[in-house]
C-alpha cells in the first residue's frame, strides 16, 4: 500500500511541477505567435488526449517523468507555406529565447507563489535552540553551546532548524569561518569559528549532526500513550498510563531509555517495573523481532509514547500580511536557488559528494512524507522543487533549455545559426551528461534503499 501511495505522489508532484514548467513555454510561445501541436504531461503513449479550437493536443502520457510542448518546426518536417509565419524556427531569436525562457521562468513564479501563500498563511516552528553539541566538532569550536538560542547565520536570519540546515549546507566543504547569532537568555551576541573544511556524509546527509549539534527536545517521560491491538505489550498487561520507571531492575528515566531497552532485547523477556495509580507492580514482555529495511534486526512491543507539550517559550508563529509576504517570498525563493547553485558548484569542484545527488526515487520518498505531512509542507516541497528544476533547466547544456537559450543567443550575436553539425555535436554531448546525471541520480538511490 506504501508503495503505491509513493508512486501516486511522485505522479502528483512531478504532474503539477512539469505542468507549471510547460505551460510557461506554451503561454509564451502563443504570444509569440508559434503554432503549438501538441501540450504533453508525460513520455509515451498518451492515455487519453482531446485538441482545442487552435488545433491544439494535449495529452496526458503514460511515464510521468517529465513532458514536452511540440511546435510547429521546420527542423522536424516540411512546414506549408501558409503556415511558415507561425513555425518556432520563423522567429527572430529574441522571441525564441524568450520561449525557451519561459518553463523555468513559470518554475521560479510558481515558487514565489507558493512561498507566499506559506507567509500569509503562517508557519509555526519551533525554535532552533541548541540541545547537544559534540566536543571537539565544528559547532564546538564556533562557540556553540547547549541552551542557545540561534537567531542568525552568517547574517541571515532564521526561524527554525530548517533555515539553520539550508544555511550549514551553503557552507559544506569551506574552509573559513562561520558566524552565529545567538540568544543565551537575556544576553544576545554572536559566536563565530573555523569550518575546517567540514563535508557531509556521501549517503543520508544530516547538516546538524555532522556539524556537531542537535536540536533541544523536552523530556519524554516513559509513559504509555498507546496500545497496539494484538501487541505484545498489551498482551503482556501494560495499560495506556503505565509509567515504566525500571527495566530488568535497571532504573530508566526517559522514553528513548525505554525504546533502547525494547530495540535491543528481540524474543527476550523483559521484566518491566511499572507505576500504576498509586501501586508498582512488575510485568514482564517480550519484544516480538521485527526486520528493518537495512537488514537491522530489533525488538518491537507495540506501544506508543505520551504526547510531549513543547513550552511556549519555544513555539515561533511566523505570519506576514500580504504585502510584507512578498519579498519574504522572492527571498526564499533566491535562497532556494542560490542553495540549487552552491551545489552543483561544490559537486564540480570536488567539496561536495555526487553521492548527494538525488533521483526519482528520493523525490518520491520525500514527496510522500511531506503529502502525509500536510498540505504547508507539500506545498513547501513543491516550491524547493520548483526552484532546482527552474535551475537545473537553465544551465547551458544542450537538450536543456539553457542549452537552447545559448544557441539563441550565439545566433544572435553572429546573426546566423551555429551549424547542423556543431549543434548536433552539442546534442550528443549534452544527451550523454543528462543521460549519465540519470543513472548516477538512480544509483545513488537504489543505494540509499
Amino acid at each position: 500500500m506504501q508503495i503505491i501511495e509513493t508512486i501516486l505522489a511522485l505522479a502528483l508532484t512531478l504532474g503539477i511541477l512539469v505542468t507549471l514548467h510547460e505551460y510557461g513555454h506554451f503561454w509564451v510561445a502563443r504570444r509569440c505567435g508559434v503554432k503549438v501541436l501538441r501540450f504533453s504531461v508525460g513520455f509515451g503513449k498518451p492515455l487519453f488526449s482531446w485538441h482545442d479550437r487552435h488545433g491544439t493536443e494535449f495529452a496526458v502520457a503514460a511515464i510521468p517523468l517529465g513532458g514536452y510542448v511540440k511546435m510547429l518546426d521546420e527542423r522536424e518536417g516540411p512546414v506549408p507555406e501558409a503556415l511558415r509565419d507561425q513555425a518556432f524556427t520563423s522567429k527572430p531569436p529574441g522571441q525564441r529565447i524568450a520561449i525557451a525562457a519561459a518553463g523555468p521562468a513559470a518554475n521560479f513564479l510558481f515558487a514565489i507563489a507558493a512561498y507566499w501563500l506559506i507567509s500569509v498563511l503562517g508557519v509555526t516552528t519551533v525554535a532552533p535552540v541548541v540541545g547537544e553539541v559534540t566536543p571537539g566538532s565544528v559547532a564546538a569550536q564556533a562557540g556553540l553551546e547547549p541552551g542557545m538560542e540561534i537567531q542568525a547565520v552568517d547574517g541571515h536570519a532564521v526561524h527554525s532548524w530548517r533555515d539553520v540546515s539550508m544555511r550549514l549546507l551553503e557552507r559544506a566543504g569551506e574552509q573559513d569561518t562561520i558566524e552565529f547569532r545567538v540568544r543565551n537568555g537575556d544576553i544576545t551576541g554572536t559566536v563565530s569559528g573555523p569550518l575546517g573544511g567540514w563535508t557531509l556524509s556521501d549517503d543520508t546527509p544530516d547538516p546538524l549532526a555532522e556539524f556537531g549539534m542537535a536540536p533541544w527536545r523536552p523530556e519524554i517521560p516513559p509513559v504509555i500513550g498507546q496500545i497496539t491491538e494484538d501487541g505484545r505489550a498489551g498482551a503482556a498487561g501494560l495499560r495506556v498510563g503505565d509509567r515504566v520507571v525500571a527495566v530488568n531492575g535497571e532504573p530508566i528515566a526517559s522514553w528513548y531509555d525505554l525504546v533502547e531497552h525494547v530495540r535491543s532485547s528481540p524474543e527476550q523477556p523483559l521484566r518491566l517495573t511499572v507505576e500504576r495509580g498509586d501501586a508498582e507492580q512488575v510485568l514482564v514482555v517480550t519484544p516480538a523481532r521485527r526486520t528493518l529495511e537495512n537488514g537491522e534486526v530489533v525488538g518491537f512491543v507495540g506501544a506508543g509514547v505520551q504526547p510531549v507539550t513543547w513550552p511556549d517559550e519555544m513555539i515561533q508563529n511566523v505570519r506576514y500580511g500580504p504585502l510584507a509576504a512578498i519579498p519574504q517570498a522572492i527571498a526564499e525563493t533566491w535562497a532556494d536557488t542560490r542553495l540549487t547553485l552552491v551545489a552543483i558548484q561544490k559537486m564540480v569542484t570536488g567539496l561536495l559528494s555526487p553521492t548527494n545527488l538525488s533521483g526519482p526515487i528520493t523525490i518520491a520518498r520525500v514527496a510522500e512524507a511531506s503529502v502525509s505531512s500536510g498540505l504547508e509542507d507539500f506545498i513547501g516541497f513543491l516550491a524547493y522543487l520548483s526552484v532546482s528544476l527552474g535551475v537545473l533547466n537553465l544551465l547551458p547544456v544542450p537538450v536543456l533549455d539553457g542549452g537552447h537559450i545559448l544557441y539563441y543567443a550565439i545566433e544572435a550575436i553572429r546573426r546566423r545559426p551555429l551549424s547542423e553539425q556543431a549543434q548536433a555535436i552539442g546534442l550528443r554531448i549534452g544527451m550523454a551528461l543528462i543521460l549519465t546525471l540519470m543513472v548516477f541520480a538512480l544509483y545513488n538511490d537504489l543505494m540509499r534503499l
